[in-house]
């Protein structure tokens, strides 16, 4: 029996600094994780690995240059399964040795192995199936996030048939690829497939692709998606999957509408489900909703008051970036006043391409309560940088309060969209108003001027409906 003042199981994002937490706090830490290596999905099979196949797809099929400059830059169809995969895996192995290093640099003891509850102090490890060690913890945080789910209708045994994990592991390129599901992580691997010349086919079971978007961005995405060849089945379901077993033969999908769409490779992106199974929190009273997600309070606390859960198995908004705060401040409530909150008003970056992200309000927000705003709007092909990279179909878009100019909503598509969305970030959780573009001298030329050009547009629009 080994005591700790706080055992964590897992080792993503949220397992990691919420480990850290704790250490730069004095205590004696402990990180149990079930895989051999270190980082959960984010650095594994999730959000690392991901970004980087879209980096890649972009490198391979010479997206960025198609005639910028005077040449034709096209997909390199030599370009093998190795080639795609090779950045991917280096970049994984690097994000594992970092975590490792950051574990270790902060004196927390690792143990590899499945964690499960022995009872409400005391957490099991087992190693292929023999116990490897026997932890007491004062305090324990779930980080175990989540995995793929699977709809029975898809013969997952299949290699041709891949969840979002799988599709790491395929051994050749997809002629053609149909995805099932439309939302983030759908979404970003159909484009990156397409982009890589491959036809792809995209079928969602809601009428719009990314509904929490603004309407308007997400018309863009939408247009600039189907310009880079994806075509979209909205509204429809999958009623069938045949899978036959030669793989000269095509797989078949049998859409709601009658449509039978035949593919080479299907890519199931239907969702995940919390990692809980196995970890013995039902009989501890832990509360958990229709696919797992452990149910908890504002300071991440379960229904056992010693005991927290944060990351993807807590669901909503699943996203690395909020798993590390969530952690960070269940591990001050644990040890401390624990008085901060998650701020209210958190960055989305989604991947696909091209880029998009956003922080604050969307136009639709703003209207259910009947806030009164004006919309600024810049494009990059305007934009002495976004003319030098050939970004043809980006824009910043800001929403302002009408009456007082404060910001409130931040919108952007297109080259680094997810970086650019944090100068309006730090705006909107200061508060500031449109005064503060207008102040800002911004190094020229950026992408990040936009923010001059959308402010000054809205100014514009309110000069204009007050004359």
């Amino acid at each position: 029996m080994a005591d700790f003042d706080l055992v964590v199981i897992g080792s993503g994002p949220a397992g990691e600094w919420g480990a850290v937490q704790a250490s730069l706090a004095g205590k004696r830490v402990a990180v149990v994780e079930r895989e051999p290596v270190l980082g959960g999905t984010a650095a594994n099979t999730g959000t690392l690995p991901s970004k980087t196949l879209r980096e890649t797809a972009l490198h391979l099929s010479g997206f960025k240059a198609r005639g910028l400059y005077s040449v034709d830059a096209t997909l390199r169809h030599e370009a093998t399964v190795s080639d795609f995969l090779f950045r991917e895996r280096r970049v994984k192995q690097m994000e594992r040795e970092r975590i490792h290093k950051n574990l270790q640099r902060h004196g927390v003891t690792v143990f590899q192995g499945s964690g499960a509850f022995q009872d409400a102090h005391t957490v099991v490890v087992k190693r292929d199936g023999a116990e490897v060690a026997k932890l007491s913890a004062g305090t324990v945080l779930i980080a175990t996030g989540s995995t793929p789910y699977r709809p029975p209708l898809y013969p997952f045994g299949d290699p041709r048939v891949h969840d979002s994990d799988e599709i790491l592991d395929i051994t050749t390129l997809p002629r053609t690829l149909v995805v099932v599901g439309g939302g983030v992580i759908g979404c970003e691997y159909a484009c990156m497939f397409a982009a890589l010349g491959i036809p792809v086919t995209l079928v969602e079971v809601k009428n719009d692709l990314l509904s929490f978007l603004d309407a308007e961005i997400n018309q863009l995405l939408r247009d600039c998606m189907e310009a880079l060849g994806v075509r979209l089945r909205l509204g429809q379901v999958v009623e069938s999957a045949h899978v036959p077993e030669s793989h000269e033969e095509p797989i078949r999908l049998k859409l709601s509408t009658g449509e039978v769409l035949e593919a080479d490779q299907v890519l199931v992106a239907s969702g995940r489900t919390s990692n809980t199974a196995g970890l013995g929190i039902e009989a501890l009273g832990i509360k958990q909703g229709k696919r797992g997600q452990i149910e908890v309070g504002l300071a991440y606390q379960t229904a056992v008051p010693h005991i927290y859960a944060v990351g993807d198995v807590i669901g909503f908004p699943a996203l690395a970036s909020t798993s590390m705060e969530q952690a960070r401040i269940a591990v001050e409530h644990a040890f401390g006043p624990g008085k901060r909150t998650l701020t209210p008003i958190l960055p989305y970056g989604i991947y696909t391409i091209p880029e998009v992200s956003m922080a604050g309000d969307t136009e639709e927000s703003l209207r259910s309560r009947s806030v009164p705003y004006v919309v600024g709007r810049a494009t990059f092909d305007t934009n002495p940088r976004g003319q030098i990279i050939g970004e043809r179909q980006g824009m910043l878009k800001l929403l302002f309060h009408r009456d007082d100019l404060k910001l409130l909503g931040v919108h952007v598509l297109g080259e680094q969209a997810s970086e650019l969305v944090h100068v309006g970030l730090t705006a909107l959780l200061t508060g500031a108003t449109a005064q503060l573009f207008v102040e800002t001298c911004f190094n020229y030329p950026t992408l990040s001027e936009a923010y001059k050009a959308a402010t000054y547009d809205a100014l514009d629009q309110v000069r204009v409906s007050s004359a």
